[in-house]
């Protein structure tokens, strides 16, 4: 894949102006665009909302800690011009010849969980749009009777907490109403199954997920890199405003805003009060899925790889020109990806503290059937009735922009893992015929297994625990890259290495916890 060695007319002399590097970056912001829907937008809003304010430092450290291995990859990837699996395969450890090491077969066992995640992406895009445009009545009928339903709890909860005075809470005869509501929505799509009485759910989440699905199939088999560039920057861009502004405007409302002793709280590096397994659990499940996770850094050279870095920097042939050339193309590496993290960080903080200072308040946790809906409530304040449209705009926007960068990494990663262990043939154009292929294939996959769970926050988190336990792997992938694979002119300084040190050390505790808390919960559960 892009193999120097054989793009020697590639090869281009870096860009020396800050609009050169502008111009160009690219694979950060699809990272960034696969990042935003997954982790900051449901896993690090499910963690304000369960935790509050006291978690903010590990998610803000598990935005910028990770970086530093992933330019560590791109930086080998960049001067070998070898995909990520590939470079995984030559690190130390149980191997099979000829068919991949211990990394490498973890990865694959790993991507079962990244492919369960983009179901419950799939499954948050279908939630969004059957909102936003019921197909069926029954939908309809649901909606009218879910959106009453949730109004008249927030009122009763930020009334019990202070939030409103007590004469603004909910009218008796308002809550009459969406009794009524209930029992008609009931006594119309109710059915009896071994002697007892069903309510049926509107399969209007599923119909529009699968039409998403077909659609993403098609764009994926036909699209280039270039389309996938542009489309996730403008879907992240335009919800990452509009969630910042939002962020902003709760400020001017008494009650919701975001205080110094909030902030100072969040940063303080303490736990929840009080029983806090749960947001801790939930906490550590998003350290290993917001910012750079484990499937983003492993996806990331190939991007690199794509937008031709490595064929710009062209073979290794040691001399000073060859140098020049690659810590040029490293400089324009490290502001790609630099420059991607100040934008989900960004997306990240104000995710969070929407969550933190809304939806926990109100007890509301993003799950279910309801996940979409109950995000949407972090946009009634500044809002009001402009809320839910509003906020599904930009919902769809992100959540599509995950699920559209996730499986076209996918498809190229795992067409490459196929490669690496000897399933296919090691060309470029056997590869690409298995990247199209599995474009087409993965969106279907991710419908099936959201429509068999049907849990799209319990999906995403579990993605999380699964990378979360691939994090210290691709630490110590990072470390050995650094000091055996390191070429005489690139070695990056002592600073550099002691940030190293601690993002391996941190990605190496979630990785333990990760370990830790599975297993006590499975032997709990047991």
């Amino acid at each position: 894949m892009n193999d120097p060695a054989d793009n020697d007319d590639r090869v281009l002399p870096p860009p020396g102006s800050l609009l050169g590097i502008v111009r160009y970056a690219g694979p950060g912001l699809i990272v960034a665009g696969s990042i935003v829907g997954s982790g900051e937008l449901i896993a690090t809003t499910k963690t304000g909302a369960q935790a509050g304010y006291a978690l903010l430092w590990l998610v803000l450290l598990g935005c910028v800690i990770k970086v530093f291995t992933q330019i560590e990859f791109g930086r080998y990837t960049l001067i070998s011009g070898k995909t990520t699996l590939e470079a995984l395969s030559e690190v130390p450890g149980p191997r099979v010849r000829g068919r991949g090491n211990w990394l490498v077969w973890y990865w694959i066992a790993m991507w079962f969980a990244s492919i369960s995640q983009l179901g419950g992406i799939v499954g948050g895009v279908g939630q969004a749009l059957a909102i936003s445009v019921p197909i069926t009545q029954m939908g309809q009928d649901y909606n009218q009777l879910e959106d009453a339903a949730e109004r008249q709890w927030i009122l009763q909860r930020a009334a019990a907490n202070g939030i409103l005075e007590a004469d603004e809470s909910l009218p008796a005869a308002e809550a009459e109403r969406v009794e009524e509501l209930r029992e008609q929505y009931e006594s119309r799509y109710s059915v009896r199954q071994s002697g007892r009485r069903i309510v049926r759910a509107p399969a209007d989440p599923a119909m529009w997920a699968a039409v998403m699905a077909a659609i993403t199939s098609l764009l994926l088999v036909v699209g280039r890199y270039r389309l996938i560039q542009s489309l996730s920057t403008v879907l992240v861009a335009m919800f990452t405003l509009l969630t910042i502004g939002n962020l902003f405007l709760l400020q001017r409302q008494e009650g919701w805003r975001v205080t110094a002793d909030d902030l100072l709280e969040g940063m303080s590096f303490g736990l929840p009060p009080g029983s806090a397994t749960t947001a801790v659990a939930t906490a550590l499940a998003t350290f290993g899925i917001i910012g750079v996770g484990a499937g983003e850094l492993v996806a990331y050279p190939y991007w690199c790889l794509e937008k031709g870095y490595a064929a710009f920097t062209g073979r290794y042939d040691g001399s000073a020109a060859w140098l020049r050339r690659a810590k040029g193309w490293m400089r324009v590496m490290q502001f790609d990806a630099w420059g991607a993290m100040v934008i989900y960080t960004f997306a990240t903080l104000a995710f969070y503290l929407l969550g933190a200072a809304i939806l926990n308040p109100l007890d509301l946790d993003p799950k279910g059937t309801g996940m979409v809906r109950t995000l949407a409530v972090m946009y009634v304040p500044v809002f009001a009735s402009w809320a839910a449209p509003i906020f599904l705009f930009g919902a769809f926007a992100v959540l599509y922009s995950t699920f559209f960068v996730a499986n076209a990494a996918h498809a190229r990663v795992f067409a490459d893992a196929l490669r690496v262990v000897g399933l296919i043939d090691d060309d470029p154009a056997t590869r690409q015929k298995w990247v199209t292929r599995l474009s087409g294939f993965f969106p279907v996959l991710c419908l099936v297994i959201y429509l068999g769970v049907g849990e799209p926050a319990r999906l995403v988190l579990f993605s999380g625990v699964a990378q979360g336990i691939m994090l210290p792997m691709l630490a110590a992938a990072a470390l050995y890259f650094r000091y055996q694979r390191s070429l005489p002119g690139l070695t990056p300084g002592s600073w550099w290495d002691a940030f190293l040190w601690i993002s391996a050390a941190l990605m190496g505790i979630t990785g333990a916890w990760t370990i830790y808390a599975t297993l006590q919960s499975y032997f709990t559960a047991k």
